[in-house]
């Protein structure tokens, strides 16, 4: 029987240094293949870490050639990966997912809820469409998104089975905003993944934690701290399963 396999890559960001962190996030996707992950999640700007003065000189564009080398990981792994960067379009930039899919695709996810200092430098985005892994449908949310009690209805109203949000949460508001997505996962039956910062990044000192609750709100699998590691959950013929695999 095929098992889906998704996780969230509690992930320490290098500051401002792409060519870092391009070398990192493939490290976490090989880890990631071998525990059979087909659908990965990186926390939010987690190519450039949350460095909002720098974000206009770290801009990428969809057609970046750095870019090639995580297009081709998702094809080889066969994996759905999925990671932050600030993003330039026309004269707008945003914060985004981008997302690499298995048949070489790459489309992106724009954040709608820009919080505090973001708004001097970015514009708010459209989301995006709902993406399909394995019969289930996905919907993606960055970080203040999930702040938004509209943006998970609007999710699950759309058809989404799973709400997957890259972020970066502090202590202070680790509680809060876990909380919000518990209660979205039971409130509409969809399975929630939060992916957050394992190191801190642009003067913010994240929780950790990075967690995925199942359809009823129940946590399946949280990180004990803030070290880097993929928070994994598996489903079998009786539902959801979590698991902690720790990085290096």
């Amino acid at each position: 029987m095929f098992c889906p396999t998704l996780a969230a890559a509690q992930y320490p960001t290098a500051a401002a240094d792409i060519a870092c962190n391009l070398e990192r996030h493939l490290e976490f996707v090989a880890q990631a293949a071998d525990q059979q992950v087909q659908l990965l999640v990186f926390p939010e700007l987690s190519l450039s870490g949350y460095e909002l003065a720098c974000a206009p000189e770290l801009a990428l564009t969809q057609d970046d050639p750095r870019l090639l080398p995580l297009s081709a990981a998702a094809h080889a792994r066969q994996m759905t990966i999925i990671v932050g960067a600030p993003l330039r379009s026309g004269p707008a930039l945003h914060i985004v997912a981008l997302i690499f899919h298995p048949n070489g695709a790459l489309t992106t996810y724009t954040k709608q809820h820009l919080h505090g200092a973001e708004q001097q430098y970015f514009s708010p985005g459209n989301g995006g469409s709902l993406l399909e892994f394995h019969h289930h449908n996905v919907a993606l949310a960055i970080c203040a998104d999930t702040s938004q009690p509209d943006h998970a209805s609007a999710a699950a109203r759309a058809g989404a089975h799973i709400y997957a949000a890259g972020v970066l949460v502090s202590e202070a508001g680790y509680a809060k905003d876990s909380a919000a997505l518990a209660d979205y996962a039971r409130r509409y039956g969809m399975l929630t993944l939060m992916a957050n910062h394992a190191a801190p990044t642009g003067g913010w000192i994240p929780a950790g934690r990075s967690a995925i609750w199942n359809h009823t709100g129940e946590l399946l699998v949280a990180a004990p701290d803030d070290a880097p590691g993929l928070i994994i959950a598996d489903k079998t013929s009786d539902g959801w399963h979590g698991r902690l695999c720790r990085l290096s």
